[in-house]
């Protein structure tokens, strides 16, 4: 009886330990010039980036996001919110990848600026993490 007592202690400051260890945070955050996945963005190479004249997409992975966390990436273009999708979790998840942009060319081309990615993780109704990638303007 003490063994198993001791066993199921032993097992419970385990997860415990595992849970501390694997904290929510950003693994990758930026813009490409396609939907991207979480395979690619696991190489660690990255992605190309977009030009005037190719889509582009702001993408952000997270590792470790919990049950009732809202991760919310937005395309942004001289500072200012272009486009965002925002995804709330249903389950814990060990990795998530969420995305926002336009898949296609808008007419013209891209229009001159800075464009970057910026990703929000909200827990409980407060700010895990806030995270903006480098602005750089569309070659």
């Amino acid at each position: 009886m003490l063994t198993r007592a001791l066993f199921g202690l032993v097992m419970i400051c385990g997860t415990a330990a595992t849970a501390v260890a694997q904290e929510t945070k950003v693994v990758a955050l930026g813009i490409t010039d396609h939907k991207t996945t979480i395979e690619e963005l696991q190489t660690g190479e990255t992605p190309p980036k977009p030009k005037f004249n190719t889509p582009g997409v702001a993408y952000a992975l997270v590792a470790h996001a919990r049950k009732g966390d809202s991760i919310e990436v937005t395309l942004m273009k001289d500072g200012k919110p272009l486009m965002s999708n925002s995804r709330a979790l249903e389950a814990d998840e060990p990795g998530v990848l969420v995305q926002a942009g336009k898949s296609g060319v808008p007419a013209g081309g891209w229009p001159d600026g800075a464009y970057g990615a910026h990703v929000k993780i909200t827990r409980d109704g407060k700010d895990l993490a806030v995270q903006e990638s480098q602005a750089a303007p569309f070659e």
